[in-house]
């Protein structure tokens, strides 16, 4: 679209407001007029639609302008989600803009987007995605920016209106190309080039062209992953998941393209149509939403270093607009993802704004009757498909997953101390806890539906939300090892554990919704839900706990969400850690957990007592495992531990997840010992571990009252600890018997661990 603009002199102000269904890049004059990428992002469209502010004075000049903008389908109308559906938002693109003037004698001026606009298609066959983008550039005509261009093809806009109640201000930070990487090696194959840049990204291909004939047609694949004989291999599979660009060739001595509207993950591409192609004209760029780096980890054994580098580089393929499960196969705001990994999320980069209009996206897709969706932005199509869909399918609201509305904003409050964010999901969240109760007062789980129940029992059930269909511990790796189809087996761990693990998420939530209250001043709320949960608490512990600590399901998962959710009294804490001591044990120093309770394993193992096998457990090198995949060049966290098997053959599975990466933050807080202990680090704990097996360890967090960091070393018994610590902040340093309060500023401390030792 091309709109051509009279400027009078004397502009002294000009703000360029725009937002699209579509995806959109704007010029004026021929200049783009910003560097994000994949504007306006993705929304909850039906409810909300972010627009973009820029200051283009520097770009219009007086007389004759011409604002020009490009628009494809992106998340409105494209593919998207598991089914790689289209259309899901709509089936219409369109763009919407305001410029606004100010000029030095005070007057103003505002263009809109108005009938003296023009349209045509440009040199964009198509652009997805999911499939990727084919681009024709024998039809490339930059002209069509600039003033004084006229053509017959182009026609005038269809005015459609605009729904002034969905437009918001846009939240965050944009999508940019925040990186850039180099060919780590080429290789000219039969089936095409082969290029291999070192890292899974989420992103895409940058190609310089010489010589090439016009009309020369340019295939480019990626994938994350080859087979183990180095072999081309597809690890997504699905419809519509080709992650596939075209180019078309102008025929010009020298050409460079990079797809506008389109990014995949991988790590590995195929280029055919080419001939030859130097190492020097190829670029992996890197997009994602342009978040400040606040936090860093490294220590002396590069094998520990690489898991901390892996969640880093998964978060950032996944922090793309939204946060999402995966940069690939289905790219969706899955609410259960990014609940258990808000921890680790938070030390490496400034989330607190990206992940609040997250929530604002969430809290629009919540349902009339309090329900929160397993994922947002929620389509109609993700509605209907959830009415027609069986089993796992028709889950909207999930135990884990939808308590994600209290979990996350009570995670951005510890690290950043802002209570805003409690205050704009404080409702959202009552509505969600008024809802479990509700299903916990008209539904029994599956066993006791044809039992006859004591009135006593009747009652502590009706308290329960433990009906109905959830995911349970999902992914519990005991649960996948059977002769099974996969599809059967994954649906094991959700009959095995949703019972249990949908009421301690409802005491999990209650307990948060208390404190929440207690922060906003909401007494009486805060005395209510303490009540409830302890009401809930006592109910499921008269169903499910037994004498000896034990519980009825076997995984590991269960004792760790029951230690690390803080569902168990004091009395039954040291036994049921034993308990899980002896299940880990019995699976060989291995983890048995699942999505849920990965995160809260290591710490309800050091918690009870079991800290060497905690340190056994994160050192494991036998999947499931951190280590395995390191061992195996995992370059970021992998979907399923056992991603690649031991002959090094990979599976068609996402090689990008950030989910289990949530033991970042233990390397944090144990390995190095940073532990915040107050909302927004206003106090500190610094107690590295120093048995952890490593001789060096160092650390570093931007709180909000600045860096905080930490650098340990151990040689010949002999410990240096360097501290930096902010003012404002108070923290104290723990060592081996002994205990010091930290001024502002950096400090060095010295033990002789033998001398402490005797």
């Amino acid at each position: 679209m091309r709109q051509e603009l009279h400027i009078r002199p004397s502009l002294a102000r000009a703000r360029l407001f725009a937002t699209a269904h579509g995806v959109y890049t704007a010029w004026i004059n021929g200049q783009p007029v910003s560097d994000e990428v994949l504007a306006p992002g993705f929304d909850s469209y039906r409810h909300r639609l972010s627009v973009q502010g820029y200051d283009v004075l520097g770009m219009l000049r007086s007389g004759t302008n011409t604002l020009g903008f490009a628009v494809a389908d992106g998340w409105w109308a494209g593919r998207i989600g598991l089914t790689g559906t289209s259309a899901q938002f709509g089936d219409r693109l369109a763009l919407t803009w305001q410029l606004h003037l100010g000029f030095a004698d005070g007057s103003t001026q505002v263009i809109t987007s108005d009938s003296s606009a023009f349209s045509s298609t440009g040199p964009w066959n198509y652009s997805d995605l999911f499939i990727g983008e084919s681009y024709d550039a024998r039809r490339a005509d930059e002209s069509w920016m600039l003033p004084g261009f006229e053509r017959p093809e182009w026609t005038p806009v269809r005015l459609l209106g605009v729904d002034a109640s969905a437009l918001v201000p846009f939240r965050g930070e944009p999508v940019r190309r925040v990186a850039q990487l180099p060919v780590a090696s080429i290789d000219h194959r039969a089936d095409g080039v082969l290029l291999d840049f070192g890292q899974v990204i989420a992103g895409r291909l940058r190609l310089k062209l010489r010589g090439q004939q016009r009309g020369q047609r340019i295939t480019i694949e990626h994938t994350e992953t080859l087979d183990a004989q180095g072999e081309w291999f597809q690890n997504i599979a699905g419809m519509n998941k080709e992650q596939t660009d075209h180019y078309i060739c102008a025929g010009e001595a020298e050409e460079e393209w990079e797809p506008e509207f389109t990014f995949h993950g991988f790590r590995y591409v195929r280029v055919n149509g080419i001939g030859q192609l130097d190492p020097q004209d190829a670029t992996a760029v890197v997009l994602s939403s342009d978040l400040e780096l606040a936090g860093g980890f490294r220590t002396s054994d590069e094998r520990l270093n690489r898991p901390h580098q892996n969640v880093v580089w998964s978060q950032r393929a996944n922090f793309l607009s939204i946060p999402t499960d995966c940069p690939q196969r289905e790219r969706a705001g899955w609410s259960g993802d990014i609940q258990v990994f808000a921890g680790a999320a938070a030390n490496n980069a400034g989330v607190y704004t990206f992940l609040s209009r997250w929530l604002d996206n969430l809290r629009a897709d919540q349902l009339p009757d309090g329900r929160i969706p397993i994922l947002s932005p929620r389509s109609e199509h993700d509605a209907q498909s959830a009415l027609e869909s069986p089993g796992l399918g028709a889950i909207v609201a999930a135990a884990g997953w939808s308590d994600a509305v209290a979990i996350l904003p009570w995670k951005l409050y510890e690290s950043y101390g802002d209570p805003r964010v409690l205050e704009e999901n404080y409702s959202a969240v009552r509505r969600w806890i008024e809802y479990q109760a509700a299903e916990a007062e008209r539904g029994l789980p599956r066993g006791l539906e044809d039992l006859k129940l004591g009135p006593e029992r009747l009652a502590r059930q009706r308290l329960l939300y433990n009906s109905g269909p959830h995911f349970g511990d999902w992914l519990t790796p005991s649960t996948l090892e059977g002769d099974e189809p996969l599809h059967e087996a994954m649906d094991l761990a959700p009959k095995l554990t949703s019972e249990l693990v949908a009421p301690m998420f409802q005491i999990h939530t209650l307990d948060l919704a208390a404190r929440m209250a207690e922060v906003l001043g909401h007494s009486a709320h805060a005395a209510q839900y303490a009540q409830r949960a302890g009401e809930v608490r006592s109910a499921f512990l008269a169903e499910y706990l037994g004498e000896d600590a034990t519980l009825p399901v076997a995984p590991q998962g269960m004792y760790a969400l029951a230690l690390g959710l803080d569902i168990l009294p004091e009395s039954k804490r040291v036994r049921a850690g034993e308990h899980l001591a002896a299940l880990v044990r019995a699976r060989g120093q291995r983890l048995d957990t699942g999505f849920l309770s990965t995160p809260f394993l290591l710490d309800a193992l050091w918690d009870t007592g079991h800290q060497d096998l905690a340190r056994e457990v994160l050192w494991q090198k036998q999947a499931p495992s951190w280590l395995y995949a390191v061992d195996h060049g995992a370059t970021t966290i992998w979907e399923a531990w056992d991603a690649v098997d031991l002959s090094g053959r990979p599976r068609q599975v996402s090689m990008n997840h950030y989910a289990f990466g949530r033991v970042d933050d233990w390397l944090y807080r144990k390995v190095a010992g940073l532990t915040p202990m107050a909302p927004g680090w206003r106090e500190a704990r610094i107690e590295p571990d120093l048995s952890c097996g490593l001789d060096h360890a160092e650390a570093w967090i931007q709180t909000p009252f600045g860096r905080l960091a930490v650098n340990w070393k151990l040689e010949h018994g002999h410990l240096s600890v360097t501290t930096v610590v902010p003012f404002g902040l108070n923290a104290v340093l723990k060592l081996p018997g002994q205990q010091a309060t930290l001024a502002p500023g950096t400090s060095v401390h010295h033990l002789d661990l033998f001398a402490t030792a005797q």
